[in-house]
This record gives structure tokens, C-alpha cells and sequence, in this order.
């Protein structure tokens, strides 16, 4: 049997990258599915990295937790999740990709899964250059029928060194102390063309279930827990805008304790995020509003209150309760 030093070397000099045969052929047989732990860490690509990093700093006062070449990671709640702010280059402000943790993470391991259930994966190697090991630390990226991506990683991930990627230096602490203080992620409301196809994929390969419906052909899909994903074919691209659904992240959503949308939005206007005003078209930069989620999109009777707002870049942010599952509830808390 090869080394897993032999394999690593292997998938860097085939480029890193593997193409196997389409997803529709995972459904053939029954193959072991990959057990996610939770949503590791939301990548921005933004105009202006240091104005992003001081102004979620500012926030929130997340430390860096670690550094990728020109990308900063900035640590959310006790750790190792964190959200990644990268430059954006030539290319729009985007939500860029989202990462999970899975159990048991072994590039062969999870390359033998995928191969046996013919879906396609891509493996980068991240050098020294970027914080990675010497040799490179793995990063698996999964693609499904749309062309969403997400990247897979051991839980323990903090962006760093070492051969799982969890070999970080101590949190550089936040020049500013924050206004309101994330615990953990919720989830990641994604932009398809055909939300069935990507639901069907993640299911099958994370063993995920339905816990909650916003509606009727909009069901959240968790893994146990508060955390989930969800699939549609909203808008998306910059701040949720753009002509026609793709395969990009719509918005991303962090918790926090205490959750009371008046006192959270007297904290954004405190800070200079302004109300949204009439709501028409894609939202701007530095903005907040409220949508409230009615029992028809399985909210509360007297309705789920969902906020967000949006940073430099016009990229939409929501911010919800500790316990807000995706469900109904005034909290959102109540699943299945």
C-alpha cells in the first residue's frame, strides 16, 4: 500500500487535482458517507483586506488566530473556527467558500469515499509561503452538481501548519476590544440553479437530515446541533446581487448570546451601519435590516426576526440567537 507521504506527493504532481467520474454515479452503491462535525470556517475575497479586518475586528473583536500569506483568519468564539479574509484581486467582492470539519480526516481516506461514490475532488497543497506544513498541509475540496464547493478539513483546522492544518501560534489579540462578541457559526444560505441536485449530494455524502422548512421547497439540512446549510436559488454574487442564480454563497450567519434585534441593531448604528431604508434591490454597504420570517417560510405565528447587515464590501452578514436552529419560534430555536 502506498505511504500517505508517497499519496500527498502524488496528488502535487498531478497538479492537485483529481477528476473522477460525475456524481450521478454515487447513487450505484452504498459507500461510507463522511460524518460532519460543523461548519469550520466562511472565506471572504474582499477589496481592501486590511479595512475588512479592522472593521470586523472593531465589531466583533475577533483575534487573528492565523495568518495564509496575504490572508488573515480572524478566530470566532473559543476557536478553531474562524472567518477567513482574503483579497479579492481583479475579481468582485465575494462570500468565497465555505469549510466543514468531518470526522476521521485523512486525504486517502476521503478521496477513497469519494472515489467510490465518483464524485469529483481537488486537493491543494498549502506551502510554507501560506502557513502551511514544509510539505504542505492537505486542503480537500468537493464539488457537487452545481459546482458548489465546499472544502473538507479535520476539526481541529485553524488555518495553520502541520499536516491537518491545526498547528496555529497563540491568538493575536484584537486591537479593539468589539461591540458585540460571535460564539460559533450558524450556517450558509447558498445560491444554486437547481437546489434539489445540491441537496440531494450533500445528503447523501454528509448523511444529512432535514430539521427545519423556510417554506415549502426550502428545507434546512443539519447534522445535528444548531449548525445547517441551506439551498435555494436566490440571488447571489456581491452583497446577495446579481441576474441569475449561481453556485455561490447568498450570505453567511454567526451566533451570539442574548440574541434582541433592537439592542443589536442600536450596536451596528452605534458603529455607522445605517438602516437599509425601502429595501429595493441588492442592499448596499454598511447597512442593517430585519426580515421577518412569517409561518408560511416556517417561522413563528407572530413571526421569526432574522437581521443582517452588510461590511465595506456590501457582503451580507445575518446575526441570530445561540439557539436559532433554522426553525420557528420567535428565537428560530424550534426543529425537528
Amino acid at each position: 500500500m502506498r505511504s500517505r507521504r508517497k499519496f500527498l506527493k502524488e496528488m502535487a504532481g498531478a497538479g492537485a487535482c483529481l477528476v473522477m467520474a460525475p456524481p450521478r454515479l454515487a447513487a450505484q452503491a452504498a459507500t461510507p458517507r463522511m460524518r460532519v462535525r460543523g461548519i469550520n470556517h466562511v472565506t471572504l475575497s474582499v477589496s481592501d483586506v486590511k479595512r475588512s479586518v479592522d472593521f470586523y475586528q472593531g465589531l466583533f473583536g475577533m483575534p487573528v488566530i492565523s495568518r495564509q500569506g496575504s490572508t488573515t483568519n480572524l478566530q470566532i468564539g473559543a476557536g478553531p473556527q474562524f472567518l477567513g479574509v482574503s483579497a479579492a484581486g481583479a475579481d468582485p467582492p465575494r462570500l468565497d467558500h465555505l469549510a466543514l470539519g468531518v470526522e476521521d480526516f485523512d486525504v486517502e481516506r476521503v478521496s477513497r469515499i469519494l472515489t467510490q461514490r465518483g464524485v469529483n475532488m481537488r486537493v491543494r497543497m498549502r506551502g510554507p509561503d501560506a502557513g502551511g506544513a514544509q510539505a504542505g498541509t492537505p486542503e480537500v475540496y468537493v464539488s457537487d452538481p452545481n459546482g458548489f464547493v465546499i472544502q473538507l478539513q479535520d476539526p481541529r483546522y485553524c488555518g495553520g501548519a502541520g499536516a491537518l492544518g491545526n498547528v496555529c501560534p497563540a491568538p493575536e489579540p484584537s486591537p479593539r476590544r468589539g461591540l458585540l462578541a460571535p460564539r460559533g457559526w450558524s450556517h450558509t444560505t447558498n445560491s444554486v440553479s437547481d437546489p434539489a441536485a445540491s441537496r440531494t449530494f450533500w445528503q447523501d455524502l454528509f448523511g444529512l437530515r432535514i430539521q427545519a422548512y423556510q417554506g415549502p421547497t426550502s428545507p434546512v439540512l443539519g447534522w445535528g446541533g444548531v449548525e445547517f446549510l441551506v439551498f435555494n436559488t436566490g440571488a447571489a454574487g456581491r452583497g446577495g446581487s446579481g441576474a441569475a442564480p449561481r453556485a455561490a454563497i447568498n450570505h453567511l450567519c454567526m451566533t451570539i448570546g442574548n440574541f434582541r434585534p433592537a439592542t443589536v441593531i442600536k450596536t451596528l448604528e452605534a458603529y455607522g451601519i445605517k438602516p437599509r431604508g425601502d429595501g429595493q434591490g441588492a442592499p448596499g454597504p454598511l447597512v442593517h435590516y430585519i426580515s421577518v420570517r412569517r409561518e408560511d417560510r416556517g417561522g413563528a405565528k407572530e413571526g421569526t426576526p432574522e437581521l443582517y447587515f452588510t461590511d465595506p464590501d456590501g457582503l451580507i452578514i445575518q446575526l441570530q440567537d445561540v439557539s436559532y436552529c433554522g426553525g420557528s419560534g420567535v428565537l428560530g430555536n424550534v426543529c425537528v
